[in-house]
Order: structure tokens, then C-alpha cells, then sequence
């Protein structure tokens, strides 16, 4: 496995959207990089409204990091964390406190997962110019491998070329596409996957079947990983 900045290997899982899988994705990779004996940790910087991602990572760790660790920036509503700070309802968060927090807890592991908050463009906090800096510019101030994810259903095709467009387009690093399954396929699904390897050559791309999660959850992702170990090997070697 490449390392960044010779000390530890950082991904990035960000998304197409909210709500596309990015919790399942890093849960399960962490699971299964801790099951294979690699000192994995995950953190989410930036959370808004319930807590219940951060909750997960956290408990798949053993309490490894504490909870202001796995998540040291959270916002109430559920809403952008540049918008809610503007609105006085949660901490302004410059990108170098940002990027700081990451890299204390990078410093703990071999490889840390960090998954995103929403899409490549959302707005984390105030930025050097007139505008605030965006989860694209948290990962370029990291350096780090890419996992973008998204739903394998009607539409993704554009979301995911405008993703990785952006995300490329700041001469970012490394990446792949994940493609999430869904509870029920549509006209797109058998033709998504095809589609974009033909539309972005240069990517890879990874297809994760739907999974129904069922509770204890930590407990159910651990068994999930062990049977998508081949997959999620490939999916890590192949960044």
C-alpha cells in the first residue's frame, strides 16, 4: 500500500451526494482493515444533525479514539457546517484547523479513512478569498487517496462525471469510483457501471452490492466485511 508523506496512508471517502453510502463504505473498510491485523482508524471531521455515523466508527474502533476524536467539528442542524457557523450555530472551522485535526489523528495509525461530509463542493468554512473552502480543498491540503461513492441509479452518471471532473480538475491524487448497490434497481443499474468506465478510462470503478443493514450494526458490518474481503482488497489496492 502507498504511504502519504511516508507516514501513513490517509483515504478519503467523499461522495455524489448525502445519503449515498460514504458511513457504510469507510465502516466496512475499516472492519476489514482491522480484521486483517492493519492498525485502521476512521474519523468524520465534519458532522451535521444526528450522530449516529460518528457513533458507528467510533464503536467498530473498540474506543480506540474518543468521540471528539472520530468527530471533532459538529454542527446540531443538519445543514452545511459553513452555513450553520455563519449562523452562529456551531464552531468556524478554518481549513488548517481542519486539516490539523486529520493529520493528530493520522499520526495514531497506519492508515486513517476519513469520510467526507455530503459532495466534493460543500462548504466547510471560511476560505482565503470571498468564498469558504469546500471538502475539495480538505483533500487537497491532505494529499490523500480518493474513494468517490455513488448510488448506482438513474442520474449518476452525470453526478459522478461532474464529481470527478471537479475533483481532477484541481490536479488532485489518486481515486476510484465505488458504485453503491440499491434496495431495488432501476432501468440504469445493469448499464451504470459499463457507462461510466467507458466515459472515465482512466478510473476505476468498483461495484458494492446492496446490503440490508440490520442491528447490532458494528456487529453485522464485521461479518459484512469478512465476505466482501476479496472486494474491498481490490478496492484498496487498486488507488
Amino acid at each position: 500500500m502507498p504511504r502519504i508523506w511516508n507516514r501513513v496512508r490517509i483515504i478519503f471517502v467523499t461522495g455524489t451526494d448525502t445519503g449515498v453510502g460514504k458511513t457504510f463504505l469507510t465502516a466496512v473498510l475499516l472492519a476489514h482493515l482491522r480484521r486483517t491485523g492493519c492498525h485502521a482508524l476512521a474519523m468524520k471531521p465534519f458532522c451535521s444533525g444526528g450522530t449516529s455515523d460518528v457513533d458507528l466508527l467510533w464503536e467498530l474502533q473498540g474506543g480506540e479514539l474518543t468521540r471528539e476524536e472520530v468527530n471533532p467539528f459538529y454542527y446540531a442542524q443538519p445543514i452545511a457546517p459553513y452555513v450553520a457557523a455563519r449562523a452562529r450555530r456551531g464552531p468556524v472551522v478554518m481549513l488548517n484547523t481542519a486539516r490539523d485535526a486529520v493529520l493528530r489523528t493520522a499520526e495514531k495509525c497506519d492508515v486513517l479513512l476519513v469520510e467526507g461530509s455530503g459532495g466534493l463542493l460543500v462548504p466547510l468554512g471560511p476560505g482565503t478569498g470571498a468564498g469558504p473552502y469546500t471538502v475539495r480543498e480538505l483533500i487537497k491540503s491532505l494529499r490523500c487517496e480518493v474513494l468517490v461513492v455513488s448510488r448506482n441509479a438513474l442520474g449518476t452518471v452525470n453526478h459522478t462525471c461532474l464529481t470527478m471532473e471537479a475533483l481532477h480538475g484541481k490536479s488532485l491524487v489518486r481515486s476510484s469510483i465505488v458504485m453503491m448497490g440499491q434496495p431495488r434497481n432501476d432501468t440504469s443499474s445493469d448499464s451504470n457501471v459499463t457507462t461510466l468506465r467507458r466515459m472515465l478510462p482512466k478510473e476505476r470503478v468498483f461495484e458494492v452490492p446492496f446490503v440490508r443493514m440490520k442491528f447490532p450494526r458494528a456487529v453485522r458490518l464485521k461479518k459484512i466485511a469478512t465476505k466482501l474481503q476479496k472486494l474491498l482488497a481490490g478496492l484498496l489496492g487498486g488507488l
